[in-house]
């Protein structure tokens, strides 16, 4: 019997992390600024969701938006975020770090894989920015790296699907494959069949308005919009991955 699909999702409020855990999501990518591709979320969200949320908690640490490559400032400010996830009860941390050539920053990921020990490691979709995903990979699985996110290098994981195909070939039983871009219910059994993987990652949170006073007394209420994930959509997703 093949084991069943992980479902990972990426949210960034604990009212989506509940949506999630209600959709069957068995885990989720805990980000804040998901419009900027997510970066660490603080200290309060990560605590609470951990109060909250009963499945498996991976937080990211990517200490502002933009590149991978990291000055030494920022790469001390996540090894204390890798400390802080891991004293508030985090099963997991997600980090991608790329030198300024676009391979893989071997040593620095391997310090921030053990300072997490003995949480899950993922290599994020830094991963599809490397200049070569077959050194990329053997560079994280020399890491110690538990777990690699890709969509194969392509806009989205069914435009690479081929590749991880490849890459879940290449990597056999050192580290796992997880297909993530652009996932959804209509395509998702297709890159799950034909990229091998029995790992997905998605993003469903779908924009809510909500109104908001404006700064100034006289003026129009502004709307602000904020990511939120439906338990149906995930329902959905996990149902057709499964079908």
């Amino acid at each position: 019997m093949k084991p069943p699909i992980i479902l990972e999702l990426c949210v960034d409020s604990v009212l989506s992390a509940l949506a999630a855990e209600r959709g069957g999501a068995p885990r989720i990518e805990l980000c804040s600024n998901l419009r900027d591709g997510g970066t660490t979320p603080s200290a309060g969200l990560i605590a609470t969701t951990r109060a909250r949320f009963a499945g498996a908690m991976h937080v990211m640490i990517r200490p502002r938006p933009g590149d991978f490559c990291y000055s030494n400032d920022e790469f001390e400010v996540m090894q204390r975020d890798v400390l802080l996830a891991k004293q508030l009860g985090a099963n997991g941390v997600v980090f991608g770090i790329l030198q300024e050539s676009g391979v893989v920053d071997r040593e620095r990921t391997r310090c921030l894989v053990e300072m997490a020990r003995p949480l899950s490691t993922t290599f994020h979709r830094a991963f599809d920015l490397s200049a070569d995903l077959d050194h990329a990979l053997e560079a994280t699985i020399v890491a110690g790296i538990n777990r690699v996110l890709t969509s194969g290098g392509a806009a989205t994981a069914l435009d690479g699907v081929a590749t991880i195909a490849r890459l879940v070939a290449r990597a056999g039983n050192r580290v796992a494959i997880m297909a993530g871009g652009g996932i959804r219910e209509h395509n998702v059994r297709r890159i799950v069949a034909e990229g091998r993987v029995r790992e997905i990652h998605a993003n469903l949170g779908l924009p809510v308005s909500s109104l908001r006073p404006s700064a100034h007394p006289t003026a129009t209420l502004q709307v602000a919009e904020q990511l939120v994930v439906s338990p149906d959509r995930v329902r959905c997703l996990l149902d057709a991955a499964l079908s």
